[in-house]
Protein backbone atom coordinates (compact mmCIF):
# COMPACT_ATOMS: atom_id res chain seq x y z
CA UNK A 1 0.00 0.00 0.00
CA UNK A 2 1.53 3.27 -0.92
CA UNK A 3 1.08 6.37 1.26
CA UNK A 4 -0.28 9.56 0.57
CA UNK A 5 2.53 12.21 1.71
CA UNK A 6 2.02 15.77 2.20
CA UNK A 7 4.48 18.27 2.55
CA UNK A 8 3.97 19.90 5.55
CA UNK A 9 6.66 22.48 6.63
CA UNK A 10 10.27 22.69 6.01
CA UNK A 11 12.55 21.47 9.15
CA UNK A 12 13.75 24.71 10.60
CA UNK A 13 10.40 25.64 10.77
CA UNK A 14 10.17 23.85 14.20
CA UNK A 15 12.81 24.81 16.39
CA UNK A 16 15.24 21.93 18.34
CA UNK A 17 13.14 20.07 21.34
CA UNK A 18 10.11 21.84 20.26
CA UNK A 19 7.08 21.10 17.73
CA UNK A 20 4.10 22.79 15.83
CA UNK A 21 0.39 22.24 15.30
CA UNK A 22 -1.29 21.31 11.94
CA UNK A 23 -4.54 22.19 12.80
CA UNK A 24 -7.30 20.46 10.88
CA UNK A 25 -11.25 20.23 10.37
CA UNK A 26 -11.87 16.98 9.75
CA UNK A 27 -10.00 15.44 12.27
CA UNK A 28 -7.53 15.58 15.34
CA UNK A 29 -4.62 17.92 15.34
CA UNK A 30 -1.33 16.69 14.71
CA UNK A 31 1.39 17.54 16.59
CA UNK A 32 4.88 17.51 14.87
CA UNK A 33 8.20 17.41 16.88
CA UNK A 34 12.08 18.14 16.31
CA UNK A 35 14.67 16.68 19.04
CA UNK A 36 17.98 18.14 19.48
CA UNK A 37 19.15 16.01 17.00
CA UNK A 38 16.90 16.62 13.94
CA UNK A 39 14.57 13.56 14.52
CA UNK A 40 11.07 14.22 13.53
CA UNK A 41 8.17 12.54 15.06
CA UNK A 42 4.44 13.26 14.58
CA UNK A 43 1.05 12.75 17.57
CA UNK A 44 -2.02 13.40 17.82
CA UNK A 45 -2.00 16.62 19.80
CA UNK A 46 -4.06 15.14 22.99
CA UNK A 47 -2.20 12.85 25.66
CA UNK A 48 -4.25 9.86 26.42
CA UNK A 49 -4.86 10.98 30.24
CA UNK A 50 -6.62 14.31 29.91
CA UNK A 51 -6.48 15.40 26.71
CA UNK A 52 -3.56 17.88 27.19
CA UNK A 53 -1.84 19.62 24.58
CA UNK A 54 1.60 17.66 23.81
CA UNK A 55 2.26 19.94 21.73
CA UNK A 56 2.61 22.61 24.39
CA UNK A 57 4.22 19.88 26.71
CA UNK A 58 8.56 20.02 26.76
CA UNK A 59 10.28 17.68 24.42
CA UNK A 60 13.43 15.73 25.86
CA UNK A 61 15.31 12.97 23.86
CA UNK A 62 13.02 11.03 22.31
CA UNK A 63 9.97 12.03 25.00
CA UNK A 64 7.81 14.97 25.39
CA UNK A 65 5.86 15.63 28.85
CA UNK A 66 2.53 16.49 28.60
CA UNK A 67 2.37 19.82 29.76
CA UNK A 68 -0.92 19.33 32.51
CA UNK A 69 -0.12 16.20 34.35
CA UNK A 70 3.50 15.65 33.83
CA UNK A 71 2.89 12.44 31.70
CA UNK A 72 5.58 11.50 29.93
CA UNK A 73 4.94 10.22 25.97
CA UNK A 74 7.19 8.25 23.52
CA UNK A 75 7.45 10.20 20.73
CA UNK A 76 8.45 7.13 17.92
CA UNK A 77 4.91 5.76 19.08
CA UNK A 78 2.63 7.98 20.91
CA UNK A 79 2.61 5.31 24.36
CA UNK A 80 2.66 6.77 27.25
CA UNK A 81 5.48 5.73 29.67
CA UNK A 82 5.41 3.32 32.20
CA UNK A 83 3.97 3.63 34.56
CA UNK A 84 1.18 5.51 33.32
CA UNK A 85 -1.03 3.86 30.52
CA UNK A 86 -2.62 5.03 26.83
CA UNK A 87 -1.81 5.97 23.44
CA UNK A 88 -1.66 9.15 21.15
CA UNK A 89 -2.10 8.27 18.05
CA UNK A 90 0.75 7.88 15.96
CA UNK A 91 1.36 9.16 12.24
CA UNK A 92 3.39 8.47 9.46
CA UNK A 93 5.95 11.06 9.16
CA UNK A 94 9.04 11.60 6.53
CA UNK A 95 11.85 13.85 6.29
CA UNK A 96 13.46 14.68 2.90
CA UNK A 97 16.08 17.17 1.88
CA UNK A 98 14.96 19.24 4.83
CA UNK A 99 11.23 18.87 4.24
CA UNK A 100 8.76 17.41 6.71
CA UNK A 101 6.11 15.05 5.09
CA UNK A 102 3.28 13.36 6.76
CA UNK A 103 1.20 10.39 5.51
CA UNK A 104 -2.72 11.59 5.94
CA UNK A 105 -4.36 8.80 4.45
Amino acid sequence: MSRNWKTICQLNDIPAQGARVLKRDDGDDIAIFRTIDDQVFALVDKCPHKGGPLSQGIVSGRTVTCPLHNWNIDLATGQACAPDEGCSGHIPVKLEAGAIFLALD
